[in-house]
């Protein structure tokens, strides 16, 4: 017998769980493009993308996924044989380089693994090496969707500044946009990639980039540019239409009106880094509760991220070995409704080892009744799987939500961690 029928529950990376109201707010004919509604309505969206991103800067809208908005930064920043800088930290940092240098570009690339965060030091010294300032850009993921990181942003900012090198600050926000803490401003980022289908709780299909001055100046010039990516036609757009480089994605838009009502004016921001926190550090007592308790026993479960000040708030990578890991998703999937995200970009695909990795995510419209009965689900799978792991998960992960605990983060713009606003 399944007890998978229902309504089932998405607990991937992306697309995230949608509000009804985002939904509903679509469900409707198509408006006229040239006046009316839908063109007021972009004049009150930008502000509000940026306060998102909290940057008093420029804003673009792409009809694009994530991908998308990594080939439009791309051709903006770049001109054909110069030079990124690209702090790897899983699969998407890895991306965005590849991306870049199949444009063109001259592509350095720092790896730092599967399992540690960019370290700013290696960062400076690259910076410094670079003696005729041959890098223009430095690319860098805040939270890779594919291994839970998140860098250090304001760290790396600063090692920029020490090394007294005129690189711009890239970094992609995808994973992390509207539900980590993001200063776009505060922390001295140049140009911010993301999209709609994460914490922003709308179907993929927008992409956005937040330019700051310093960034549209630097790269006027830029030879990699088409009219459909240039971000300065949609940045100075005068005419609606302008905006979107022909017709706008209006039901996207419509969606986006309704989610950043619920995230800024209802919740407000604060409070959704504050819940994203949260839930993340339940996830994380659950796994540390398997895992650990049940190390004595021959347990194989760990988290991707064994240090809390690096781990996002929006997804976790976690490790079940023996293929444990492909064997619950399974089970959840098909005995309880519940999806987890494979675990991509930690092995090759037909690899052993690909199953013995997975994700879930925590993003967007999410609260604590639906975390915690993900983490029950997977605890009933562990039982039933006879998969050897620790007593205690599902406490472990209420009595964090009971509390709030302590909760890594970077929060008022610094940089590590410390306890996150409740």
């Amino acid at each position: 017998m399944s007890l998978a029928y229902g309504r089932p529950y998405l607990a991937i990376p992306g697309p995230s769980t949608m509000p009804d109201r985002v939904l509903a707010a679509m469900h409707r004919p198509a408006p006229n493009i040239y006046a009316g509604e839908i063109v007021d309505m972009l004049a009150g969206i930008k502000p509000d993308l940026r306060r998102v991103a909290r940057t008093t800067q420029n804003v673009a809208i792409y009809i694009a996924n994530g991908h998308g908005t990594w080939e439009a930064a791309n051709a903006n920043l770049f001109s054909r044989g110069d030079r990124a800088l690209v702090l790897a930290t899983g699969r998407f940092g890895l991306g965005w380089a590849e991306s870049a240098r199949a444009m063109g570009v001259d592509v350095e690339v720092i790896d730092f693994g599967l399992s540690h965060p960019a370290d700013p030091a290696r960062l400076e010294a690259a910076l410094r090496a670079d003696t005729d300032r041959r890098i223009r850009a430095v690319l860098v993921s805040h939270v890779d969707t594919a291994t839970s990181i998140r860098n250090d942003i304001p760290a790396l900012r600063a090692a920029m500044d020490a090394a007294g090198h005129p690189a711009l600050l890239a970094v992609d926000a995808i994973a992390s946009l509207g539900c980590d803490v993001m200063e776009m401003d505060l922390w001295g980022v140049d140009v911010l990639v993301s999209a709609s289908q994460k914490g922003l709780m709308v179907p993929p299909g927008l992409g956005f980039l937040w330019i700051s001055d310093r960034a549209l100046a630097a790269c006027h010039g830029s030879d990699l540019r088409t009219p459909y990516w240039d971000w300065e036609r949609r940045v100075g757009a005068a005419e609606f239409w302008q905006n979107f480089c022909g017709t706008a994605p209006t039901h996207h838009l419509f969606g986006l009106r309704e989610s950043l009502t619920m995230i800024l004016d209802e919740e407000g921001i604060e409070a959704v880094w504050a819940r994203h926190a949260r839930l993340s550090a339940a996830v994380w007592a659950a796994f540390e509760t398997w895992g650990i308790a049940g190390a004595g026993a021959g347990c194989d479960i760990a988290l991707n991220v064994a240090d809390r000040r690096y781990r996002a708030a929006s997804v976790t990578a976690a490790r079940i070995g023996g293929g444990g890991a492909e064997r619950l998703r399974a089970w959840c999937e098909a005995e309880a409704g519940v999806t987890l995200g494979i675990g991509l970009g930690m092995a090759e695909p037909r690899s052993p080892a690909f199953g013995d990795f997975l994700r879930v995510a925590h993003m967007g419209h999410v609260s604590a009744h639906m975390t915690l009965g993900v983490l029950s689900v997977m605890e009933a799978g562990l039982q039933a799987l006879g998969i050897t792991h620790g007593a205690g998960g599902l406490a472990a992960a209420a009595a964090e939500i009971a509390r709030g605990g302590q909760v890594g983060g970077q929060a008022g713009g610094q940089a590590g961690g410390g306890q996150a606003a409740e």
